[in-house]
């Protein structure tokens, strides 16, 4: 909407951000013996490590609200032809409550399946796409105002927060040699196929490109042959929405786990209900009510550069002096050992 023909514009400077986030918190983690949080906890204290993972939990909350909007309205373009019933949406927090009861690892076994998900569906997709792509309108570069254009990298940052995603991950690893080279290519990886379905989206809808919502279920549409043989492109789609809900379970996830960290337990049945119903009932009162949280949203790109710029460039702090020595003794919660168990 903001940066018009640069719209890969604000995109590629966010992933750029992100990426100097990214290389700063690897480093610190190349420089540690010991997981993130056990660092935090041996340098700063034990308390501060358990402050440290209430915001946090807090802020995955918050990350989280904006993007269930914008799944629900989602899968009622994709799956629906007239509006549904408020509690269509439902059954996605159970899923998300069997998530949070799992923990990270139900993470890793989804993150297995997305991949299967995801590669045949958006190859078809950029394939029947690319026949109708004008790509010259992403041209030229830079050839916006650049007011509009960085206007529309604030507005994109509750977008592009990944540094956050990659911290809960980091909380109980240990770097190995060579890691850091492998999680920055894998990202620019996933940023390479975002990029190129914002070409593949621009070049279709040129300048009515701002005005298109849900593009995935949209991109496709012209190919010829789906004349003869019907929205087959929509089949595509749904692999996709699959992806989403376990993306959409993701900040929810998180949130459950640090909060669960820092009160030292691992029974995540209770938390995991209670924020599940609390995040049913504000998706019934706010469907109604999107633009207004999405002007929020739109405007809170300091908390969201806070949480996954600003903090990953602070915990170069933890490599100013000598770590302390782990004791033997002591809590559970903070010890490395069950950390490493806990988030393997």
């Amino acid at each position: 909407r903001y940066a018009a023909g640069d719209l890969l514009v604000p995109a590629l400077l966010q992933y750029i951000l992100q990426t100097l986030a990214l290389v700063a918190l690897l480093f610190v983690l190349s420089r540690l013996d010991k997981p993130f949080l056990q660092a935090i906890a041996d340098r700063f204290g034990e308390w501060t490590a358990r402050i440290f993972c209430f915001v946090y939990a807090a802020y995955f909350l918050f990350s989280a609200l904006l993007p269930l909007l914008d799944l629900e309205k989602f899968v009622y373009a994709a799956f629906y032809d007239t509006a549904p019933t408020g509690f269509t949406f439902a059954p996605f927090f159970i899923l998300s409550a069997y998530f949070c009861v799992k923990g990270i690892k139900a993470l890793a076994r989804s993150a297995d399946l997305s991949l299967f998900l995801f590669l045949f569906p958006f190859i078809a997709l950029m394939a029947m796409s690319v026949g109708q792509t004008d790509f010259s309108a992403v041209l030229p570069i830079f050839g916006e105002p650049i007011k509009g254009t960085f206007k529309g990298f604030l507005s994109t940052a509750p977008h592009f927060s990944d540094v956050a995603l990659f911290l809960p991950l980091f909380c109980g690893y240990r770097y190995k040699k060579g890691d850091g080279k492998k999680i920055v290519l894998s990202y620019w990886a996933g940023a390479a196929f975002v990029l190129f379905f914002l070409v593949v989206f621009l070049g279709i809808f040129t300048s009515l490109a701002p005005r298109e919502h849900y593009a995935f279920i949209k991109v496709a549409q012209y190919f010829p042959a789906l004349s003869t043989v019907g929205r087959l492109d929509l089949l595509f789609s749904y692999f996709l929405t699959v992806i989403l809900f376990f993306y959409g379970c993701l900040p929810i996830l998180y949130t459950v786990e640090f909060f669960s960290a820092g009160i030292d337990t691992d029974k995540r049945v209770l938390p995991s209900a209670i924020l599940n119903v609390a995040l049913l009932v504000f998706v019934l009162y706010f469907n109604q009510r999107y633009n207004a949280l999405y002007k929020i949203f739109e405007n809170a790109y300091p908390v969201f550069w806070a949480f996954s710029v600003l903090l990953p460039v602070l915990s170069l702090f933890l490599l100013l002096k000598k770590l302390k020595k782990e004791k033997d003794g002591g809590r559970g919660m903070l010890k490395a050992k069950k950390k490493e168990k806990k988030y393997a």
